[in-house]
C-alpha cells in the first residue's frame, strides 16, 4: 500500500498519486505519424534511397522532390548548395513532413548545419549512415570515398569516418561527370567504362578494403564498380544505410505508422517532368506516376525556416 503524508499524518485510504500523462507530448506524436516523409536530391539519383525506404518501410508515406533543373550539385560552390537545400527543405517543410532526407552527399556536406539550424523537422543527411557501416565493415581500416568534387572538397566523408574511428586511413576519391552520365541513362557505355576504370585505379593502389559509394547514383552501377575494384573490396551503399536509420529515428521518437498500411508516394521536380518520369522508373525500379512541376520561381519565393 502506498502512503500520502496529508495534514493528519499518513493517509491509507487514498488511492497513490498518479504522474499526469504529458498530454500536449502524446497529442504532437499522433500529429506527426499520419505525415509523409520528404526526401530531395539534385535529381533522380536519391530514388535509389527512396527504394530501399519503400523496401523496407513499406507502411509509410514519402514526398521526393528532384531539383532537377539545377542539376548536378556536385559541380555547385558551398553557398549556391546552401541555397537550393534551404529553398527545397522550405518547400517540403510547408507541405508538411514528418522527417526530412537529405539524399545528396553534396547537399548534406555543404548545407547540412544550416538547415538542422532553421528548422524544426528532424533531418537524415545522405554521409553519417554510409561512414558508419563502411567503419563497421572495414578489417584492415582503410576506407575509399568514390564521390563527386563538392563532397570530396567538403571532406565530409574524412570528419565522419575519424569521429568514428580516429585511427582509420580515408582515401577519396572524385568523380567529376559520372553522377551525369547515370543521370542520363548511361549505364553501359565505354565511356562510361573507361571514367569507371580510371576513377578506381587509385583506390585499388591505395589496398582499400571498403569503398563507400559517395554518390546516390552510384549504385545503378554496382556491379561495374565491383567488378574493377575487385570482389574482396565491400562496396557500401549509403542508400540501405539511410534507409535503416530512418527505420529508426521513427521508431525510436514512436512516430512510425503502423505495419499493415500500403504507403503512398509522390514527386516533385523542377525540370522536365516527363525526363524525371521515363528515367526515374529505372532508379525507383518501381512505377513513377505522380510528379509535379515546380519552377525556380515559386522555389524561391518559397519562405525559408519556416518551424513546425
Amino acid at each position: 500500500m502506498c502512503l500520502r503524508v496529508t495534514g493528519r499524518g499518513w493517509d491509507t485510504t487514498r488511492a497513490p498519486a498518479r504522474k499526469k500523462a504529458d498530454v500536449s507530448q502524446t497529442s504532437k506524436t499522433d500529429k506527426l505519424r499520419p505525415l509523409p516523409i520528404g526526401m530531395f536530391d539534385s535529381g533522380i539519383g536519391g530514388l535509389t534511397v527512396l527504394h530501399e525506404c519503400l523496401v523496407q518501410l513499406p507502411s509509410e508515406d514519402f514526398i521526393y522532390f528532384g531539383d532537377t533543373a539545377r542539376f548536378p550539385y556536385g559541380e555547385k560552390t558551398q553557398d549556391q548548395l546552401k541555397q537550393y537545400a534551404r529553398q527545397v527543405a522550405s518547400f517540403l517543410d510547408d507541405t508538411g513532413v514528418k522527417l526530412m532526407v537529405v539524399a545528396c552527399n553534396s547537399a548534406t556536406a555543404a548545407a547540412l548545419p544550416t538547415l538542422q539550424a532553421e528548422f524544426s523537422t528532424p533531418f537524415v543527411d545522405a554521409v553519417m549512415p554510409g561512414a558508419r557501416a563502411a567503419v563497421h565493415s572495414s578489417r584492415f581500416r582503410r576506407i575509399g570515398v568514390m564521390a563527386t568534387q563538392a563532397t570530396v572538397d567538403s571532406g565530409s566523408y574524412r570528419r565522419a569516418i575519424h569521429s568514428l574511428d580516429a585511427g582509420a586511413q580515408v582515401f577519396a576519391q572524385a568523380c567529376p561527370g559520372l553522377a551525369t552520365l547515370i543521370e542520363q541513362g548511361d549505364v553501359a557505355s565505354q565511356r562510361l567504362i573507361d571514367a569507371v576504370r580510371g576513377f578506381t585505379a587509385p583506390l585499388k593502389d591505395e589496398g582499400v578494403d571498403v569503398v563507400i559509394m559517395g554518390c546516390t547514383h552510384y549504385p545503378l552501377i554496382r556491379p561495374m564498380l565491383q567488378r574493377y575494384l575487385g570482389r574482396h573490396v565491400t562496396l557500401v551503399s549509403s542508400a540501405e544505410e539511410i534507409a535503416r536509420e530512418v527505420g529508426e529515428i521513427l521508431e525510436r521518437q514512436g512516430i512510425r505508422q503502423d505495419d499493415g498500411r500500403e504507403g503512398s508516394y509522390r514527386f516533385f521536380c523542377t525540370g522536365d517532368v516527363e525526363a524525371f518520369r521515363s528515367v526515374g522508373a529505372r532508379f525507383l525500379q518501381m512505377p513513377l506516376t505522380d510528379v509535379e512541376h515546380v519552377s525556380l520561381e515559386r522555389l524561391a519565393g518559397t519562405p525559408t525556416g519556416a518551424a513546425r
